[in-house]
């Protein structure tokens, strides 16, 4: 496992480190992580886009989930029933909100790997391609003055205000009064969404706090762009007149 992981995931992310210093002008290494952040979110495009779009249905869609609790209050079977009728027929799927953190996960451990050895300049010359330059030394610095491969506060800092920003964006709205004792589940959603808009930015700093700089500033920049990616599809996919496409569940 740990082979396929060199030779798939940390191999290539390191030559491609490697060539960007190479060829971005100054040998920027900031630039070089923001360089990779735009090619793993064109990359991760697809599975975000899928995601968003998931979890804005998931979010029109909680008034009927609460009316069909109701509705089917002593008849679980029928409850869950209904609830998958209604995503098949709204085409929804209630997973797809996971699959782009799923996929992220192999590429932030791969890319903690590579800032270590890169900018440590070690194991340059035995993991490169043969037709990728070794510049012999990597340097650690960005901008002149932020060093890239030690924890820096004000980049952590900067990634949990990131963050808390994208979860606001995505929080979940609270259910209808009207909706009685079927909006019980939803209510308790939309309660745990709201302290995770608290909960994720802080633990981002957290680790921040302890994570090369490098890395830091990754996450900064991917929240970003993620930021960027919601606000374009919810301005492109919002639902007219609140009516989400498909045949309703009664």
């Amino acid at each position: 496992m740990l082979a396929l992981f060199h030779t798939i995931l940390y191999l290539p992310i390191f030559n491609l480190f490697v060539w960007l210093y190479n060829v971005i002008p100054g040998h920027d290494v900031g630039l070089v992580i923001l360089a990779i952040t735009i090619l793993v979110r064109l990359i991760l495009w697809p599975l975000t886009s899928a995601s968003i779009k998931s979890q804005r249905a998931l979010q029109d869609l909680q008034p009927k989930m609460a009316a069909i609790k109701l509705e089917y209050a002593n008849d679980k079977q029928k409850q869950t029933q209904a609830i998958m009728e209604m995503y098949k027929n709204n085409k929804v799927n209630p997973l797809a909100s996971c699959l782009p953190m799923l996929v992220q996960l192999p590429i932030l451990i791969a890319l903690y790997t590579v800032l270590q050895d890169g900018l440590h300049s070690k194991n340059l010359a035995d993991s490169l391609y043969p037709f990728i330059s070794n510049p012999g030394t990597i340097s650690q610095i960005s901008l002149g003055f932020l060093n890239m491969a030690t924890p820096n506060t004000v980049l952590a800092i900067l990634a949990g205000a990131a963050q808390y920003f994208q979860a606001k964006t995505m929080m979940r709205k609270s259910p209808p009064k009207q909706a009685g004792e079927g909006a019980k589940d939803e209510a308790m959603m939309a309660m745990m969404n709201k302290q995770m808009l608290y909960l994720m930015p802080i633990m981002t700093v957290v680790i921040g706090f302890k994570l090369p700089g490098g890395l830091t500033l990754y996450w900064f920049f991917g929240t970003l762009l993620m930021i960027a990616q919601q606000m374009w599809l919810s301005k492109k996919y919002q639902p007219k007149d609140g009516v989400i496409e498909g045949e309703i569940v009664k």
